[in-house]
């Protein structure tokens, strides 16, 4: 009677993981959250998190399969968490990836996931509380990538509610800046060119579309435009160096902290001017897919 009334986990067979694969493969921030692991169980758990970050865009359904032999090892670890709600969404089950990023909030009390939440919101047929989430914080609290993020996640549950020009008005943020280039831009610039396109606006749409391209190509390095475009290569290592012989010699500087990945462009009725409007760039974090 006690075998018949246990309850029975579902089987779950790990995937392999080939010998070329280690915890090494993790980025530092996510290795050091496994070190409360023992060592033998935090190589495990990062081998497979490395192998999901690793065939995650070919393969989601494996990179699933991946995380969740890691969450067997280590369910209370938040990177562990958020990568199960990443993979997730990325199969589909916005379910589950809702339940995924709500814990790993709770856990990590970071709110870098939040349009993540607005997008699985949406993705199972909530989109007013997709927007009643997005607005339950700050927008200045968060970084600018996330702040991007979000606005394209809230436009696209405006959009789901046949709200158009409210869509719009939520892309219409500080971060869309034509003369400058974030690893963020082109994303945010091509979602405001298909607003536009689903207002009849094809002209405008059209000129954003450039403007996705443009911004994409100079984070990337690929200049394959015309002369109007002016890329200005930011080196971080640069500019913590050039920070300290200036506070050595007393001498004030006007930088901005906020972004690491700022890249200047210019389009075709500012190049007169792209020479005065340099922006620096602020951290990013990392983008969300928009459903």
């Amino acid at each position: 009677m006690q075998r018949e009334l246990r309850s029975v986990r579902p089987r779950h067979d790990d995937p392999e993981l080939p010998d070329d694969i280690t915890s090494q493969d993790l980025d530092r921030i996510a290795r050091n959250e496994l070190k409360t692991l023992s060592k033998d169980n935090a190589e495990a758990v990062g081998r497979h998190l490395a192998m999901a970050a690793r065939v995650i865009d070919e393969d989601p359904e494996l990179a699933h399969r991946h995380v969740l032999s890691a969450a067997r090892r280590a369910g209370r670890i938040a990177v562990v968490r958020e990568s199960l709600a990443i993979t997730a969404y990325a199969t589909g089950d916005f379910a589950l990836a809702l339940r995924e990023l709500r814990t790993y909030r709770r856990i990590s009390g970071s709110n870098d996931q939040l349009a993540l939440m607005v997008d699985s919101e949406r993705g199972v047929g909530r989109p007013d509380r997709a927007l009643e989430l997005g607005r339950s914080v700050e927008r200045a609290s968060l970084p600018a990538s996330v702040q991007v993020a979000l606005a394209i996640a809230m436009s696209g549950a405006r959009l789901d509610l046949g709200e158009t020009e409210a869509a719009l008005s939520e892309l219409e943020i500080p971060q869309l800046d034509p003369k400058t280039a974030f690893s963020y831009s082109a994303e945010l610039f091509a979602a405001y060119a298909e607003v536009l396109g689903e207002l009849g606006r094809d002209d405008e749409a059209e000129l954003w579309n450039e403007r996705a391209e443009r911004a994409d190509a100079a984070v990337s390095g690929v200049t394959d435009f015309d002369e109007t475009m002016e890329i200005l290569e930011i080196d971080e290592e640069e500019i913590d160096e050039k920070e300290s012989d200036d506070t050595d010699t007393d001498t004030d500087t006007d930088t901005d902290t906020d972004d690491d990945d700022a890249t200047d462009v210019s389009d075709e009725e500012s190049a007169n001017d792209a020479d005065d409007s340099t922006d620096e760039a602020e951290h990013d974090a990392q983008a969300s897919p928009r459903a």
